[in-house]
């Protein structure tokens, strides 16, 4: 028998923590398992395992993402209160992108969990359009339809105009909320 020895546990998850800190762009849990030759399932526990060791990895609509503190000097981050319907998220997302900024999360204040957070991460309309497809494909509810439209977020730009602007955007949009 000529079978192919899959890599250990440790292994893999070491294997996984280099690709994930090669690449900037989300590798999916199906694309690991497929290289890895296990299912997206052992994938997702392999991830878990590695955030529980501390590993900065974050899960997005794209896949997973290593993130890195080495731009911590060059990005500035600012937390936005908005609302709106949930027809508007694409105008929201679109405005904030368009002016540089990457969406990082999306946070609301549940009446039972408290503060619940979700990784977005986009910088795109193309990024945009994916996460909204999928949103739309899996047929979930955006957060923000748990507190009438009213949420958080974080937004990150390597300058204060652009993220200044944004919310300017965001401010005649009739979606930014004042603070």
């Amino acid at each position: 028998m000529n079978e192919e020895k899959k890599p250990s546990g440790k292994a893999r998850r070491e294997q996984i923590l280099k690709w994930l800190k090669e690449i900037d762009e989300p590798l999916t849990g199906g694309q690991i398992a497929k290289k890895n030759g296990v299912s997206r399932q052992v994938i997702v526990q392999d991830i878990s395992l590695l955030k529980a060791k501390g590993e900065p990895i974050i899960a997005t609509s794209q896949g997973y993402l290593y993130i890195r503190d080495e731009n911590s000097d060059s990005t500035l981050n600012r937390i936005i209160v908005c609302g709106h319907a949930p027809e508007q998220t694409r105008e929201e997302l679109y405005i904030l992108v368009d002016h540089g900024v990457t969406v990082k999360d999306v946070r609301i204040e549940h009446p039972v969990y408290g503060d619940l957070t979700a990784s977005i991460m986009v910088s795109s309309r193309i990024e945009v359009d994916q996460f909204l497809h999928k949103i739309e494909q899996t047929n979930a509810a955006y957060l923000s339809e748990l507190t009438d439209g009213t949420h958080l977020h974080t937004i990150e730009s390597d300058s204060i105009a652009k993220l200044d602007q944004a919310c300017e955007a965001l401010q005649k949009a009739g979606i930014l909320l004042d603070s």
